[in-house]
């Protein structure tokens, strides 16, 4: 269409933990500075997400300038958490695959994410993105990796798309759910100026100064039925997904990206589809 810009950043410093919108920001070879360095697991080493706890979706945490967080969440006193200083590892979990993490150092904080989860959790920070999880070969480069994100560096929505989506949501049996905000989807980025779906046809594109690679469509889950301001499921949009956007197993809502370049990117920038 010829004025596609990034209409949004958004930062997830803590793995499920709520969305901060950004400016601008830097890109790093696994995704957004900051983003997804850090996640709960359970007793078993198993990532813990919105998936199994909605009320992660509540929780805040702000990204501090040496890399820590500042937690907080309804209920409790905010907690300032510092990068772990030693580099002792455990096994990490995530959707079965296996990844190393440093735990937080102070059991104080282990106690208050169990106390606001109403489990047995520990927050592990990724002390090394640049080696400790690969990305699924199938559709990334050899040595190119990722963080606690559920795969890919980064993930692309467009504004239209979400338009079109509501739309049918209007037309469907939930009707009174939509019309959904974009924080269902949790995306990095956030692209307007396109036609809806236009995204579905992406191979590369380039955000201001950095170039991507369009990695694959992003399959969604029960997470964007939560209502990530009350916590609250409902049915939508995965069952107008279901009726509308089905690629073979995939409910299909946004594209993976895979940065080729560094750089930093800004709200407003041009966006350029490469192919």
């Amino acid at each position: 269409m010829g004025n596609e810009q990034l209409q949004s950043i958004h930062l997830h410093p803590v793995k499920a933990f709520r969305s901060l919108a950004l400016r601008e920001a830097v890109v790093e070879p696994w995704g957004l500075a900051g983003d997804r360095r850090w996640a709960l697991i359970d007793d078993g080493g198993k990532v813990v997400t919105q998936r199994q706890r909605a009320h992660l979706a509540l929780a805040a945490a702000e990204l501090l300038p040496d890399g820590g967080l500042r937690l907080s969440a309804p209920g409790m006193e905010p907690l300032a958490v510092p990068v772990p200083g030693a580099v002792t590892t455990v096994p990490v979990d995530i959707f079965g695959e296996k990844v190393e993490g440093v735990p937080a150092e102070s059991p104080a904080v282990h106690a208050w994410c169990s106390e606001y989860v109403g489990a047995e959790v520990r927050l592990v920070h990724m002390d090394d993105p640049g080696t400790r999880r690969p990305v699924d070969p199938e559709h990334a480069l050899p040595g190119e990796t990722v963080s606690f994100a559920d795969g890919y560096p980064l993930l692309l929505t467009t504004a239209s798309s979400l338009d079109a989506l509501n739309s049918l949501i209007a037309r469907g049996d939930h009707a009174d759910e939509g019309p959904l905000p974009m924080n269902r989807f949790r995306p990095n980025v956030v692209v307007s100026g396109t036609a809806a779906w236009a995204e579905d046809d992406w191979s590369r594109v380039a955000v201001g100064e950095v170039t991507f690679r369009v990695a694959k469509m992003c399959g969604r889950c029960v997470v964007t039925t939560t209502d990530q301001t009350t916590a609250q499921r409902g049915r939508e949009p995965l069952r107008t997904l279901g009726r509308h956007r089905r690629f073979g197993q995939m409910l299909v809502f946004g594209q993976n990206l895979i940065p080729e370049s560094p750089g930093t990117i800004r709200v407003g920038d041009p966006v350029t589809v490469l192919g």
